[in-house]
């Protein structure tokens, strides 16, 4: 089959390298990709939202299947495109995408459907979400409704930082529209999870479960950043708060996104906190998380392909979804300065590309050149999350570029919760 990945980061690389291993793939494309990934599929130089443009390719090339990887394409509706055209796709309609487009939408569906999350209240008037916060306490969250680089967060400390948050997103319009919307909610507290699921809007297969490291700095401190590093599976996460997720959230999320009219197909992730009083929903996303598809696919058995053409033709029911017994360490190279300022254009030294996702990287010349924030994802899976974990570090020692920057505690909580 012709297959085109739509998406050009860490996360759409580790998706065409379990792609290519798949008996049915016989060409590969990625759009745009980037300079890393020439070795394991064509690059085309279509921006990810450049929807009219990867549409004609994919006609012109007589594309079998597309898989739409990011955020933004999904929200603005190129599975929609697409299907116009006859071309099946992996990836949520624009009218399902809505639960990552919009925190607003996600929170009310979940109010009205019984789902367990935070409290909260909706704001777009920036004086009334102001005076809100001086009736509660902090920390407290403050969101952008819409797509934001997944830096549209603010877990403010105090009143005085949620003010400073309402005022950058509704005034300074910092995310650009995507602001002019918020949602303020409660914080909550407890261990968190990201589960990825395939579903095709009746069945729901959840992945392997995972720990995203958010934060810059060691210790969990300094900015949030897109992740810094994953683990897989997460120790917190055990079979009976599975079971649980299950009956009160996945299953009941499906059922909801499927009575509103917007059935769901494709990966659903589910970002949780694992309370005191039960699990709650952090956030949804309407695709495979980054970084935590870098830890979650290398550890797939069953045939990528296979899977997600079963969520398109609602046959999920009917395919086994199996994954290795064993443990997954992602760490994430960047650039120093990231998520802030940076500067780009060093040259890469991989002495391995086993495991290795790239992410914020160009060719020029020949030779591979930084060329964003997070540069690379280090993966390595081993029988236990220590020796992963060891191993991913090992891997890390081996590349070397100018200005790169990692934490070095990727995995320590996990392996603290273990014990």
């Amino acid at each position: 089959m012709r297959v085109m990945v739509v998406g050009g980061g860490g996360r759409e690389h580790a998706i065409v390298k379990a792609l290519k291993k798949s008996k049915n793939v016989t060409e590969l494309y990625v759009l745009p990709g980037n300079g890393g990934m020439e070795e394991d599929a064509v690059c085309v130089d279509i921006g990810a939202k450049d929807l009219d443009k990867i549409v004609a390719f994919a006609v012109e090339n007589k594309i079998e299947y597309a898989v739409v990887a990011p955020d933004d394409p999904l929200v603005l509706g190129l599975v929609d495109r697409l299907n116009e055209k006859g071309i099946p796709c992996f990836g949520p309609d624009k009218k399902a995408a809505v639960i990552e487009g919009s925190k607003a939408f996600s929170k009310d569906l979940m109010r009205r459907y019984n789902i367990p999350t935070a409290e909260y209240a909706t704001f777009t008037d920036r004086d009334e979400a102001v005076s809100y916060l001086q009736t509660k306490s902090a920390p407290i969250v403050v969101k952008a409704d819409g797509l934001a680089l997944g830096k549209g967060v603010v877990i403010a400390q105090t009143t005085e930082e949620a003010v400073e948050a309402v005022n950058s997103m509704m005034r300074d319009k910092k995310f650009g529209e995507s602001g002019s919307k918020v949602v303020i909610e409660e914080f909550l507290t407890g261990p968190e999870v990201s589960v990825l699921a395939f579903t095709d809007g009746k069945t729901v297969k959840p992945m392997v479960s995972s720990m995203d490291h958010k934060r810059a700095l060691d210790g969990d401190k300094g900015l949030n950043t897109g992740g810094m590093g994953t683990i897989a599976p997460n120790p917190y996460y055990t079979p009976e708060i599975a079971a649980r997720c299950m009956k009160e959230i996945f299953l009941p999320t499906i059922d909801a996104m499927n009575k509103e009219g917007r059935t769901f197909r494709g990966c659903l992730y589910f970002g949780l906190m694992l309370t005191p009083s039960g699990p709650k929903v952090i956030e949804y996303n309407c695709r495979f998380g980054d970084p935590e598809t870098q830890v979650v696919l290398p550890l797939l058995k069953s045939d990528l392909l296979e899977v997600m053409m079963a969520t398109t033709n609602g046959t999920l029911n009917n395919v086994e979804v199996e994954f290795e017994k064993g443990c997954a360490c992602c760490v994430i190279m960047a650039s120093e300065g990231y998520p802030s300022s940076y500067e780009k254009g060093f040259e890469i030294t991989l002495g391995t590309t086993d495991g290795v996702y790239v992410a914020g990287a160009k060719k020029v010349g020949g030779k591979l050149l930084t060329n964003g924030g997070r540069v690379l994802g280090v993966t390595a899976t081993a029988p236990t999350l220590r020796k992963a974990v060891d191993a991913a570090y090992e891997k890390v020692k081996k590349i070397e570029f100018k200005n790169a920057f990692y934490r070095r505690d990727i995995g320590q909580r996990a392996l603290l919760a273990e014990e």
